[in-house]
């Protein structure tokens, strides 16, 4: 059989991951060309390593533009492309599919069966079927059960390399003191801190093979925190995914948040109460028409906000979670709600003050208005962020990113916290569906 020649379409993520479960070691039968990237500035123009890729591949593998994929079809006699990022519409997987065809190539998609690895512990898989639905709210619940059963998990989560690959390859964070040794970025401090202040280790890193065999040896039960509403890279004993009523429709029209939702052994309806019932409905009906075996579970989002006082009459700057606003779309987060919540007097458009590329992001996204996407892949654009904040001129800065944004700039005004956490409003609920997970797996009263 013909050596078949591949490109994986990715945005440093599942990309990699697929290339080392797939293709790493199988050269005889494919031979990775190129990779692309999308979605994440400057990953793009560099290259996966050797070390990483194999013998087979001495120079490396190097990563291009996603918009040069029908130039390195042509040029490197491609046969195959692989569709690897996630939290996109169908429409947008298909006109990949259509552009990599028109081209002369296959189009393909690796699925859960084929990139699953298997862990020595039990495992809980958290997941959406997009950014901003509420995830991270309910891993962060679900693990706060475990702890309280005298359980100790682990975090496995979903990869953010856009450092140095090599070096990346198999990340444990245990304090913030890890955090800063590492140059983590605003999106990964978002999705790491709130664990390493409950006393939970993440994982996280480009060998997803190499991050489930350690992440194994250190906790008693693993919890897939999924980004970017992937499936798991885990193979799950038990997948929760959370569905947001605020988008009822994105269910069964996002990538792979319809794979997710057709998994689901648990479907968790977030912010009930707060979004609108026609969506609640349109939810669980989705959910009854595709995967009608699976349990729903309501909960709702409770704000938390820290010293809110603070915010009576006062102008505000609002900062939310950058991914749920850009990659999910939403039009704000927890921030302008407590600004509304609690009386702010004046929220301040940023856009005027906003320099570099924390301009282009207003851009490229018109729909944020005047709430500030907590961005900063690099040290040059944390910069940006701060100075678009410093020439906001405002009384207080509403933080509704997971983060503490003062570790990571100067901000000469009170700040003041906001966050969602996931409240209960069924009996037994997700707690009791974790409990029931550990008697199934002789873990209870394990403390």
């Amino acid at each position: 059989m013909a050596q078949r020649r591949v490109v994986i379409m990715g945005a440093a993520g599942r990309d990699f991951h697929d290339f080392n479960m797939l293709y790493r070691g199988k050269e005889a039968e494919s031979r990775v060309v190129a990779f692309t990237a999308t979605q994440i500035p400057r990953i793009d123009s560099r290259l996966y390593p050797t070390e990483l890729a194999g013998a087979a591949y001495p120079e490396g593998i190097p990563i291009y533009p996603e918009e040069k994929l029908e130039e390195i079809i042509r040029n490197e006699g491609v046969d195959e492309v692989i569709f690897a990022y996630s939290d996109v519409s169908h429409e947008h997987v298909m006109h990949q599919a259509s552009r990599a065809l028109a081209a002369g190539a296959n189009f393909r998609l690796h699925g859960p069966r084929f990139t699953s690895i298997p862990a020595a512990v039990p495992v809980i898989s958290v997941c959406a079927v997009r950014t901003g639905a509420g995830k991270s709210q309910t891993s962060r619940y679900i693990t706060d059960v475990l702890l309280e059963e005298g359980v100790r998990p682990v975090v496995i989560r979903h990869p953010m390399p856009y450092g140095d690959l090599l070096r990346q390859r198999v990340q444990r964070f245990q304090t913030m003191e890890d955090l800063a040794a590492a140059q983590t970025t605003v999106e990964e401090r978002e999705d790491y801190e709130p664990h390493l202040r409950r006393g939970i280790t993440v994982y996280a890193g480009v060998d997803y093979e190499a991050v489930v065999e350690k992440a194994s040896a250190d906790g008693d039960v693993i919890v897939w925190d999924g980004g970017n509403n992937d499936f798991s890279f885990v193979e799950s004993d038990l997948e929760i995914v959370v569905v947001d009523p605020f988008r009822p429709e994105h269910g069964l029209t996002y990538h792979p948040g319809e794979v997710n939702l057709r998994r689901a052994d648990v479907v968790v309806v977030n912010k009930v109460g707060s979004a609108p019932q026609e969506g609640v409905d349109a939810v669980m009906q989705a959910v009854r028409e595709v995967n009608p075996n699976a349990r729903c579970i309501k909960v709702s989002s409770s704000l938390r906000v820290e010293d809110g006082g603070r915010l009576k009459g006062a102008r505000a700057l609002v900062v939310e979670d950058g991914p749920t606003l850009t990659h999910g779309g939403m039009s704000e987060g927890a921030g302008m709600v407590a600004a509304r919540e609690y009386g702010v007097g004046e929220v301040v458009d940023p856009r005027s003050a906003a320099v570099g590329s924390i301009a282009e992001v207003y851009k490229r996204y018109p729909h944020l208005g005047s709430i500030l996407p907590a961005i900063g892949y690099y040290p040059d654009q944390l910069r940006e962020l701060e100075e678009t904040v410093k020439g906001a001129a405002v009384d207080v800065v509403i933080s509704a990113t997971p983060l503490d944004i003062r570790r990571l700039i100067h901000v000469e005004v009170p700040v003041v916290q906001v966050d969602y956490e996931l409240e209960e409003l069924e009996s037994p609920g997700v707690a009791g569906v974790v409990r029931g997970f550990l008697a199934d797996h002789g873990l209870e009263g394990h403390g």
